[in-house]
């Protein structure tokens, strides 16, 4: 396989159009695409036009049609609710079927929208392909939002229907959906004409007449609703992610270059056949379990997992291995912070031992920079290549990756190796000149984009334009710094904007800024993000209080964590907050966040010029002494 990246990557600059275009010959097309890449109205690149195609046929019906009806699609493992089923390709396809006739006996049809509040179940992949199936719209947002959350995203999104579960479950404690639900309707001024309610036997939920709608009542009465054909640039899906101000970006994906991309990606990056068995132990609620849970893997013919648990505490430390071993995994991708868990709980990997791990070959994560300490625990006790790949929300799969179905590359620690085949990945300086190697810049794509990648955002062309194409004309903004070394690696070191990472979740401070501004108490405030050896990076907030307030600290404190907790949701991780007298600031006023960041995470920082007082700080210094021990940096 020597010498296979680099003939593939550079055929993919030069020739674009014969790269996609024979990867496009993997996809059943239902009328043949007229242009591979339409460049007639950049920024807005589309590709595949003039094709019509089905994403569920091609994931679904066209596996059943070629012989691999028994073959497992999807297993569903819960630990948390202690059960398992196997749903082979035909049985989903019949399920998916049917649940779109649902859909379509409550006139969702193509081009409607349809959110789905669902926990971790087969019926949240069955209820994505089923809008796939009618050429609807699914927008998914993940359970643990709250309501206020999920209202934004109502407005956003004007569903026609919105399919959620009486409950999700977290290791032993049973989270209600459903009157988060109702408080998300009452709260949006868009409201859906029907909600579809997966009822769970751990919760029964409340149904309001007229309006709501029981899954297994309908499904019981439903016809089997057929492919509707689409445009290939359609979009397939609405997946929102934390914008900067606070106002959740919907990223669009088409159908089209979604599944092209998608389906090499399977073998370029994560060399698996169709057949085999792989598990992104993440969640439907994110762009990876989009992804790598419900497309990809059938889109491939492989056999997917989805996984209702933890990596531990359900029951243990020892959990991914139970799943790999009994399920034949031969490929994991999940986030660092699993694997980071699992150390903590099990440091010298002895659960590992209790099981036959001979099925397994590669483990993939992603999601988060990857810790050296992490990366070499999980090489020394798993002895399979450990692979760190980059991608984000807006690109939809890897745009940095060690290709292993093409040419397997030395492992550099801290580096998700090279650009995957179809990416132009470069490092612009602050006068937008290109980096030298080595050089720390901000980390940027030449357009066009490859397929799969986003094409706009849902009704907000020139927010797309603004938050991602105009600070660089030509390229895209990632939002991360970083450089490339002599070898071509690539190194992804932080973020450039105030987007957070918390265990994989991208969390906006700017959001949670918000929420601190609205307590009563609350003069100014500012949210930084601080290294957390488990989840990556936790969020801690500053807050100057009003003159005159009497309270006690800790009680404000508590106050503020709980309105995070209620308007963000328990994903957050937002647990500690401190009281200071004043905010570093610059003349202008801007608070400086950068430097409060460095001193947090005890880093060496230069006093900015502009800052209006020095000695604030070592205030700030004095004050996270405290906070310092809280988050385990100190000893």
């Amino acid at each position: 396989m020597t010498g296979r990246y680099a003939a593939d990557h550079q055929r993919s600059m030069n020739d674009p159009n014969g790269y996609w275009g024979d990867a496009a010959q993997d996809i059943v097309w239902i009328e043949p695409f007229k242009k591979v890449l339409d460049d007639a109205n950049p920024p807005f690149y589309r590709w595949f036009t003039g094709g019509v195609v089905n994403t569920c046929y091609n994931a679904l019906d066209r596996h059943v049609e070629s012989g691999r009806a028994e073959q497992a699609a999807l297993i569903y493992d819960s630990p948390v609710t202690n059960t398992k089923a196997t749903y082979s390709y035909r049985q989903l396809r019949d399920a998916v079927a049917l649940f779109a006739g649902v859909l379509a006996d409550l006139g969702v049809a193509k081009g409607d929208r349809v959110i789905l509040y669902m926990p971790m179940v087969p019926e949240a992949a069955i209820a994505m392909l089923a809008c796939a199936r009618l050429g609807a719209v699914h927008s998914v947002v993940f359970g643990g939002f709250a309501a206020n959350e999920l209202a934004t995203r109502i407005n956003d999104a004007k569903p026609k229907v919105i399919v959620s579960a009486s409950c999700g479950i977290e290791v032993a404690k049973v989270i209600p959906y459903k009157h988060l639900l109702d408080g998300a309707i009452d709260m949006a001024t868009h409201k859906p004409d029907h909600c579809v309610i997966l009822q769970r036997p751990m919760e029964k939920a409340s149904m309001v007449a007229g309006r709501d709608v029981d899954w297994a009542e309908a499904v019981a009465k439903a016809k089997p609703a057929d492919c509707v054909p689409v445009a290939a640039t359609d979009p397939l899906y609405i997946l929102y992610t934390s914008g900067t101000t606070g106002q959740p970006k919907g990223v669009v994906r088409d159908n089209g270059g979604h599944m092209v991309a998608l389906k090499k990606s399977m073998k370029t990056v994560y060399d698996m056949d169709p057949g085999d068995v792989f598990w992104a132990a993440s969640d439907v609620g994110w762009v990876v379990g989009h992804s790598y849970i419900v497309y990809a893997p059938l889109l491939q013919g492989c056999t997917t997992l989805l996984y209702e648990g933890k990596p531990v505490g359900t029951p243990d430390a020892g959990a991914f291995w139970r799943v790999i071993s009994e399920h034949k995994v031969k490929a994991l991708f999940t986030a660092p912070t699993a694997f980071r868990a699992i150390k903590r709980d099990d440091p010298n990997a002895e659960f590992l031992k209790k099981y036959d791990m001979s099925c397994f070959k590669t483990l993939f994560l992603a999601g988060e920079r990857c810790d050296p300490d992490t990366l070499n625990w999980a090489e020394t006790h798993m002895k399979v290549p450990v692979i760190d790949h980059w991608w984000q929300t807006e690109t939809g799969w890897a745009i940095c990756a060690n290709p292993m179905g093409l040419e397997r590359f030395p492992v550099k620690p801290g580096s998700p190796t090279k650009a995957v085949p179809g990416w132009n990945v470069q490092v612009l300086d602050e006068a937008h000149h290109p980096a030298k190697p080595g050089q720390v810049g901000a980390l940027v794509m030449k357009l066009p984009l490859p397929p799969g990648s986003l094409p706009t955002l849902l009704n907000a062309d020139e927010r797309y334009i603004q938050s991602y194409l105009e600070e660089f004309p030509g390229f895209y903004k990632t939002g991360d710094a970083g450089f490339i070394d002599e070898d071509g690696y690539v190194y992804v070191m932080s973020r450039t904007d105030d987007i957070i990472n918390v265990a994989g979740h991208r969390l906006s401070t700017g959001g949670m800024e918000e929420v601190l501004a609205s307590h009563p108490d609350v003069a100014e405030c500012a949210v930084i993000g601080v290294a957390d050896q488990l989840k990556g990076q936790l969020p801690l907030g500053f807050v100057v209080l009003k003159a005159g307030v009497a309270k006690p600290h800790n009680e404000i404190v508590k106050e503020i964590v709980a309105l995070v907790r209620d308007r963000i949701g328990p994903v957050a991780a937002f647990k500690t907050a401190l009281v200071v007298k004043r905010l570093p600031k610059t003349r202008s006023g801007k608070i400086l966040r950068g430097t409060m960041q460095k001193i947090a995470d005890q880093q060496e920082y230069k006093m900015p010029a502009t800052i209006d007082d020095p000695a604030i700080l070592g205030e700030i210094d004095e004050a996270l002494t405290i906070v310092g021990y809280a988050h385990g940096r100190k000893e």
